[in-house]
């Protein structure tokens, strides 16, 4: 059984789920999975026969007593919610299952169904992985390798700074990590070599068990689905950033900039959001240009960019991060959130993979990426339109 928890997820989805529970339990949803990595068949039945044994597993599994008195010590999920995990479980009824072409959506009440996707994306790397014979001594071996050159950059950044931690990144690889075994492995290690560098993890299983500070706000699928919910197209960013603070009240402040570039996004965050916002998330586009955007964007509202951060989360790897870090940390305080490179770097070719929001409400929504070959979108023309009502060349 590859998920024996439902803490094995990524926080912000109980964060966004909380917000959900309290403002839009009737709100039905559809998330769509694909696989951006050429050359891979995954409809091969090694593989479908296990993912699908894997979903039923997974339905069978509820939040556990001292699950829950993990969520309540960390403050922010309130006591109705937390009641209302304690009954949850996933449904196959909400899965849809093409396992020809391997087409895999999930449909049905947002509330019950978005905390399929990382799960699902769990599910579908290891089983490939395990599937391929590359459970393989010389495979560890290799990762090792690669986990120890990554210790070691961090540890000469160290010292460069005059054996000061400035460099500060969390664990974001959950949904393409090799194994829950490799991962386990790489936070058990990192916690013990470079302990001071690790600020925390996306993953609140292993934020549990290592006593490490779970990190996540909010996601692509929160924003976009505002799209589709009672508010002019136009409003729906603000809509959606306004609700976010009343609900979590000045915590879990980094909000995301990319769901319709960021120049757009910008444009709704006006001075009252960029002085409730303890900060932004980066997640498209070059992220050199995207930090010198957010920093004018904070210089020209008079905040000092130092009373704010920057997070950086699209595709990283150490040597990056540690660049990004050195250019702006004078400028703007900044974090790292380290996915795949992380917890699948060990020579095969990891799955770049996703599940993203399609429709809400029965209508379309979509995410205009800073970067090309991210939006995603089964509508073009619902694509055209969303960006003539926020001017997007």
């Amino acid at each position: 059984m590859i998920i024996d928890s439902l803490l094995d997820v990524d926080l912000y989805k109980l964060t966004m789920m909380q917000v959900i529970f309290h403002r839009f339990t009737p709100v039905s949803a559809e998330y769509t999975y694909k696989l951006r990595t050429k050359g891979i068949d995954l409809s091969d039945t090694k593989y479908t026969f296990i993912i699908n044994e894997e979903f039923e597993n997974l339905c069978s599994l509820k939040f556990k007593e001292d699950e829950l008195n993990y969520l309540r010590s960390l403050e922010f999920f309130k006591e109705d919610f937390l009641e209302f995990l304690e009954l949850f479980y996933l449904r196959m009824k909400h899965v849809e299952f093409d396992k020809s072409n391997f087409g895999l959506s999930f449909k049905g009440s947002w509330l019950y169904i978005m905390m399929w996707e990382i799960y699902a994306l769990e599910i579908i790397s290891e089983v490939y992985f395990s599937n391929n014979g590359f459970y393989k001594s010389e495979i560890y071996v290799e990762g090792e390798k690669k986990l120890d050159e990554k210790i070691q950059q961090i540890k000469e950044y160290n010292e460069k700074c005059n054996n000061t931690p400035i460099f500060k990144f969390a664990d974001f690889g959950g949904r393409r990590r090799f194994s829950k075994f490799w991962h386990d492995h790489i936070l058990e290690k990192l916690i013990e070599e470079v302990p001071h560098n690790l600020a925390g993890t996306s993953n609140i299983m292993f934020a549990k068990k290592f006593s490490l500070k779970p990190i996540g706000t909010m996601a692509h699928e929160y924003l976009q689905a505002f799209q589709a919910l009672d508010w002019k197209l136009i409003n729906s960013q603000k809509m959606a950033l306004q609700i976010w603070a009343e609900e979590y009240d000045g915590k879990l402040g980094i909000a995301l900039t990319d769901v319709i570039t960021m120049d757009a996004f910008l444009k709704d965050f006006n001075l009252y959001f960029s002085k409730l916002f303890d900060g932004c998330r980066h997640d498209s586009g070059d992220p050199e240009e995207w930090c010198e955007k957010l920093i004018n964007h904070y210089k020209n509202l008079g905040i000092n960019p130092l009373s704010k951060t920057a997070v950086f989360s699209d595709g990283l790897d150490i040597s990056k991060a540690i660049f990004l870090c050195e250019k702006f940390r004078r400028r703007i305080n900044v974090s790292f959130g380290i996915g795949t490179n992380l917890t699948n770097d060990l020579g095969p070719k990891a799955l770049n993979h996703v599940i993203k929001m399609t429709m809400c409400n029965e209508q379309d929504v979509a995410k205009i990426s800073d970067s090309q070959g991210k939006t995603m979108c089964k509508n073009d023309e619902y694509v055209k339109y969303l960006k003539s009502v926020f001017n997007v060349k």
